[in-house]
């Protein structure tokens, strides 16, 4: 099966907003192993969409279109597959009456524009939305099913999981097998990651794939067939065993993700004291539901002042090493886990740039703490000079690694070969 996305709308097309419903679709399709073969975007102009729509259904079996199925002038989808399939718009009545009853129920007026939304193609099928007013359907055309979904993200999710996925299975049960395993990584590029499996022999249907999204690389370990689904968790070691302390998470989504369930599992606490990352750690941990049950309190200490009075720091401490140091950040991490008696504390300091650096501490010079009953080890590391944010990104990202390993009773300190180690 050949699946393919289009994605419609001017300000999508102009980067005015990043499609973050693309990418949610191509993870949760590689989730159920189906893979994506291609993905366009295209504006909101009538012609456009409908010569799309014709060529793509030449060459896949399944379309998704995302988005322009409001009530708008420049929500077009439904009419360029019309003027595609050289149909007519016909009022599907199921879907006005829902409509009708979604307003009353909501005890608001319908606009007269909310209509549009209930005319759909004369071929069209139509495909539920429980949790909106935008009526999704699909259509046959050539080869391809073209099945259309609202750009509304909460909308577009319930449709893919309850109406999308259980069509393909319904559709091409049949089809041969996939399945992928994601290994994310930090402290190494995409080139010397490369470099150290490439003498991995991969057996017939399993591929390789990268994807660099700061602070992570992510390794895509494809598996086509059941004879290849077999040897995947060989393959799988075999790259564990190259890449040893640089792959820090597999098949789980990002870093603070894996120290979400490790504290919640464990049953233990954190504290967290923040300067350069400026309260990035304790953010990230914070998305996540439950993350209450250990994450005791965060302290951004950006200031000298600050470290002193909140978190204990010597001024002698800050006088003889600065407030860039392993010594700062580890009086920061002691002082932050003492105020609770937390089972961990995790403390930054650095510079993150632009400006700011030295050149006996050039931006991105880091000092990352952890702290535990029994003691604190920490570590001075030189991130490359990129922007601020990714810096920050960095230096979050070693810290977590840094409490993941003291979870798993690994070695907390360990070598990243693209950064460079100042202890």
């Amino acid at each position: 099966m050949k699946l393919e996305m289009i994605c419609t709308g001017e300000e999508v097309l102009a980067g005015q907003i990043i499609d973050t419903n693309a990418a949610w679709v191509a993870n949760e399709l590689m989730d159920q192993g189906i893979e994506m073969q291609q993905r366009i975007t295209v504006g909101d102009r009538l012609e456009d969409l409908s010569s799309t729509f014709i060529e793509r259904s030449h060459h896949a079996d399944v379309i998704i279109v995302n988005g322009g199925l409001g009530p708008t002038s420049d929500d077009l989808s439904a009419e360029a597959m019309a003027q595609a399939k050289g149909e007519s718009l016909i009022e599907n009545t199921e879907w006005r009456q829902r409509l009708e009853a979604w307003f009353s129920k909501n005890n608001r007026p319908m606009p007269a524009n909310n209509l549009k939304q209930a005319m759909l193609p004369e071929s069209a099928i139509m495909v539920d939305n429980p949790v909106g007013t935008a009526c999704g359907f699909r259509v046959k055309l050539n080869r391809a099913w073209l099945f259309f979904t609202p750009g509304v993200p909460s909308e577009l999710k319930v449709m893919v999981k309850d109406q999308l996925l259980p069509f393909i299975e319904q559709e091409f049960g049949n089809s041969e097998p996939t399945k992928v395993t994601k290994m994310l990584t930090i402290g190494a590029g995409e080139s010397w990651l490369a470099e150290q499996i490439q003498n991995i022999e991969l057996p017939e249907g399993i591929s390789l794939g990268y994807r660099s999204s700061a602070p992570y690389i992510e390794i895509k370990v494809f598996a086509r067939g059941k004879t290849a689904i077999n040897q995947l968790d060989k393959v799988c070691e075999q790259i564990k065993l190259c890449l040893t302390d640089l792959i820090v998470t597999t098949n789980i989504p990002n870093l603070p993700q894996a120290i979400h369930q490790q504290l919640t599992q464990k049953h233990k606490t954190l504290a967290v004291a923040e300067s350069c990352t400026g309260g990035m750690i304790a953010e990230q941990l914070i998305a996540l539901a439950g993350s209450s049950q250990y994450l005791q309190h965060a302290v951004v200490s950006y200031s000298n002042e600050a470290k002193q009075k909140l978190l204990n720091v010597k001024t002698e401490t800050l006088e003889q090493f600065g407030a860039v140091s392993r010594q700062t950040a580890e009086e920061m991490a002691v002082g932050a886990r003492q105020v609770l008696d937390s089972d961990f504390a995790l403390a930054t300091s650095g510079i993150a740039g632009p400006d700011g650096g030295s050149d006996e501490k050039p931006v991105g010079t880091v000092a990352i703490a952890l702290a535990y009953k029994g003691g604190v080890d920490s570590q001075l590391l030189q991130f490359p000079k990129r922007s601020r944010t990714v810096i920050r990104q960095l230096a979050s990202a070693v810290a977590y690694d840094m409490l993941r390993r003291k979870l798993e009773n690994q070695s907390v300190i360990v070598n990243y070969p693209s950064y460079i180690n100042r202890n």
